[in-house]
């Protein structure tokens, strides 16, 4: 796979998203030439990977240690009944080969934890968080803020989601995620999925902008939505928008450059499905 031209073959599969002014040819090399890392093959990693593989991101890192069960399937779309008991990465990944051969897809088969997460972030540009945790999350960005690397990072419960983007080690207003939850949440406060639901599509509502957020990313256009978080409430078919802010005193934030400003309430769910 050569990252500075396109085939044939991949024009015709790209065309449509090509014509758009924003991305072009420039736009689709960046793609081919860029390296994502999907923490999570379940709710929110689904149409994540789904999107990016189908985009033309050239390598897709899948970082999951779960097993596909048959609770999953109703909303972990990009599996099927013939997956059950299958690793998560090995199902995800055959759905991306098998929908887009132009890109190569990495399967990490274990839990990101505090031991691994720095060397295996390393390996990426840019890191979509569709994890289920909050100790998952922590150790997350926790290696993307000391490795320079953008954290889209996307959460569901329910019939509710959030949006937004950690990028604090670029200085000035970006907040982190310790800015918003300056000690790790107890258990009972982040509920699962298995103990309070959540609706399938909401998980491609939130899956879906996280996905056009790690584009944006790699194209360098629009908006980003770091400082800003984006909630989606299901049933009322209504999207809200909340500023988030540095913390004052924010230990994580000390370490980049940039003024601190007066710390944001809002504090986004922590699950992804």
């Amino acid at each position: 796979m050569t990252e500075n031209a396109l085939t044939a073959e991949e024009y015709a599969y790209y065309q449509r998203q090509m014509v758009l002014p924003e991305w072009g040819e420039a736009g689709q090399l960046r793609l081919k030439a860029a390296r994502v890392l999907v923490v999570g093959a379940g709710g929110l990693g689904a149409p994540v990977l789904q999107y990016l593989g189908a985009a033309g991101v050239g390598r897709i890192g899948v970082a999951d240690g779960d097993f596909v069960e048959v609770s999953n399937l109703h909303r972990q779309v990009i599996h099927t009944m013939e997956d059950l008991d299958t690793p998560k990465t090995t199902s995800a990944a055959a759905r991306l080969r098998r929908g887009n051969p132009h890109v190569a897809v990495v399967e990490h088969m274990f839990p990101v934890t505090a031991a691994n997460a720095a060397d295996l972030v390393a390996g990426y540009d840019v890191v979509a968080d569709c994890t289920d945790n909050f100790a998952t999350r922590d150790v997350l960005h926790e290696a993307c803020f000391a490795l320079g690397r953008t954290l889209v990072s996307g959460a569901a419960q329910m019939t509710e989601g959030t949006v937004t983007t950690f990028a604090a080690f670029r200085g000035g207003a970006n907040p982190c995620f310790r800015c918003l939850y300056p000690t790790p949440l107890p258990p009972e406060v982040t509920p699962s999925c298995s103990m309070v639901g959540v609706a399938g599509p909401v998980l491609t509502v939130i899956g879906g902008l996280q996905a056009m957020e790690v584009v944006k990313e790699i194209l360098g256009i629009g908006g980003g939505l770091s400082g800003r978080i984006v909630m989606y409430d299901g049933l009322s078919a209504g999207f809200s928008e909340v500023p988030l802010a540095r913390r004052a005193g924010c230990p994580c934030c000390a370490k980049a450059e940039g003024p601190h400003r007066e710390k944001t309430k809002a504090q986004p769910p922590v699950t992804g499905g």
